[in-house]
């Protein structure tokens, strides 16, 4: 029991030591990224992938339903990609490259100026999210990094860097997964306010 309770303890402090500052940052970048129609790109690795599909989806998809199933008419779409999604080309560029650049070449295909990447890593120094982040920067792009506490080379590169500190990857992949849930509620409410 005190294995689970210490966990608990823990996350509770890592979440009240959040920047609300920061996070609404990120929000806003987000935002403007929706309105101005430029694409949004999201990038990890592991448990960072699989919260890069997440945020996809609830940004692709999250956004634009209704409680009950159906969609909200006419309602612009965010034009949102998970670069983590596509095993055959991730693994493709991994194996005929070099698997650091599994997410600058997906890039190079996609990304125009203005575009929007958000790169997720405990450490913050994820190479492939970092050169993702370097190449994307280097294209006119703006750049949200969500890390753990050091933030690492990607709190560097970002416009915006929001660190869950912890340095254990359990409690920080959890605050990721929150981040998102808390940009889909704001986002939701923001488009679809009620009437």
């Amino acid at each position: 029991m005190n294995r689970i309770q210490e966990y608990i303890s823990h996350l509770q402090q890592v979440l009240n030591r959040l920047s609300v500052t920061d996070i609404r940052s990120s929000i806003d970048l987000i935002m403007a990224a929706y309105h101005n129609d430029q694409q949004i790109f999201v990038v990890g690795n592991g448990g960072s992938a699989s919260t890069a599909s997440h945020v996809g989806c609830d940004l692709g998809k999250g956004t634009v339903t209704v409680p009950g199933g159906g969609t909200v008419p006419g309602l612009k779409r965010f034009r949102v990609i998970s670069l983590t999604d596509n095993v055959a080309t991730m693994t493709a560029w991994a194996n005929d490259t070099d698997y650091d650049d599994i997410f600058v070449e997906q890039l190079k295909n996609l990304v125009n100026p203005g575009d929007l990447l958000l790169g997720i890593s405990v450490s913050g120094n994820s190479e492939n999210v970092v050169r993702a982040m370097q190449y994307a920067k280097s294209t006119g792009c703006q750049l949200i990094a969500w890390t753990g506490t050091s933030g690492g080379k990607m709190a560097d590169l970002a416009d915006v860097s929001v660190r869950a500190e912890s340095d254990r990857y359990g409690p920080v992949e959890d605050v990721h997964l929150i981040l998102n849930h808390i940009l889909h509620t704001w986002i939701s409410a923001e488009l679809q306010p009620e009437s």
